[in-house]
């Protein structure tokens, strides 16, 4: 069976060392079809194991799922516009190879920005715009796409300039009136901050080596150091949840790209079909916040042109197929030992794979 070809790859996974755990939930647009929770929380062997309702630090799945979120909420609101100058909201944002950089470039990563920082970062919100908006650009604005954690720090800071509140709030308050309005959503965590027994019996993370926090295991603290500095809370990263939580948000997405009406702003279907188109932007796969299929997609082979989805670098993935009534969440802690990114993106292929005739 497919569920059991999966679970074989995860477990085999879990015995190389790629990741001392993973929870996956993969489903249509009517609800989950197969779920499990695999491993224990570390690779220590008196480490609890980890359960259905373990949050995992989802890392860049921050971008589509927060921060994209957020700001096409805003646009529908029309307090955003994506085709709106950065100068207009960043006045240290200013250059002749800047002023024609917008919204949309930051979200589609062809705004010129470089992948992160040269120097360590700095110790706040306000230091972190400044930085990035007066570094040099790595290359002309729309000629191509370079995926860039500092675009969206941006774009955070941009949600924070226009609601007055910080990112998180901002999330809260979209995915209560999404929940609201429509039971489709988990009621598991997906926050970015956790607490009480959530925060204690999160999957955890080591830092890198260049982490100040290095030397500690990181429960239901964010991995990055660059979203660590700004408390937590960032664009690009800081977001926890369960495998159920994230399913469910999956579950909305692929409903709305599907046609279904009832879904509502800010994943309502024209919203969403605006989220997934491919940018224009030359050789990039990217769209609005989301990655598009390729036959090298971390998706793997046998998913249908019409996928999209992204991945953390904590070892989470979220990939959805509108064509074949398909979503797939995959969240391990591959950043928990010594999994590199290449083994952790052949076993997201192989995952995939292997469940393409679910």
């Amino acid at each position: 069976m497919a569920a059991d070809h999966a679970r074989r790859v995860l477990l085999d996974a879990i015995a190389a060392g790629v990741f001392p755990s993973a929870v996956f939930d993969v489903g249509s647009s009517t609800g989950p079809l197969q779920q499990g929770h695999l491993g224990r929380r570390t690779f220590a062997r008196e480490s609890a194991p980890v359960a259905a309702g373990t949050c995992y630090d989802l890392a860049s799945l921050t971008k589509p799922i927060a921060t994209t979120t957020v700001v096409m909420d805003l646009v529908g609101r029309g307090t955003i516009g994506l085709d709106e100058p950065l100068a207009a909201s960043f006045p240290e944002w200013h250059g002749a190879d800047r002023e024609p950089v917008t919204v949309r470039d930051l979200l589609e990563h062809s705004a010129g920005l470089p992948a992160r920082l040269v120097d360590p970062p700095p110790p706040g919100r306000r230091e972190f715009e400044h930085d990035i908006c007066a570094m040099p650009l790595e290359y002309g604005p729309r000629t191509r796409s370079l995926y860039s954690d500092l675009g969206f720090i941006l774009l955070g800071l941009l949600v924070e300039r226009r609601t007055t509140t910080l990112l998180d709030a901002t999330f809260d308050t979209v995915l209560q009136r999404l929940t609201s309005i429509d039971g489709t959503l988990a009621t598991a965590p997906l926050s970015f901050r956790l607490d009480g027994d959530a925060r204690l019996g999160a999957a955890p993370t080591r830092p890198l080596e260049d982490d100040l926090r290095r030397g500690r295991m990181l429960a239901g603290e964010v991995h990055d150091n660059y979203a660590a500095m700004l408390g937590g809370v960032a664009g690009h990263a800081g977001l926890f949840g369960t495998a159920a939580a994230v399913g469910g948000f999956a579950q909305l997405v692929l409903r709305a790209a599907r046609g279904d009406g009832t879904v509502p702003p800010p994943l309502s279907p024209p919203q969403v079909a605006a989220m997934i188109t491919q940018s224009a932007v030359p050789g990039s796969s990217r769209a609005l916040g989301w990655d598009t299929m390729l036959p090298t997609s971390s998706c793997g082979t046998r998913m249908s042109a019409a996928a999209f989805g992204h991945v953390g670098f904590t070892g989470t993935s979220l990939w959805i197929d509108p064509l074949r009534d398909r979503y797939f969440v995959l969240l391990t802690n591959r950043a928990c030992g010594d999994g590199t990114v290449e083994q952790m993106r052949e076993v997201r292929r192989a995952f995939h794979d292997s469940l393409a005739d679910l």
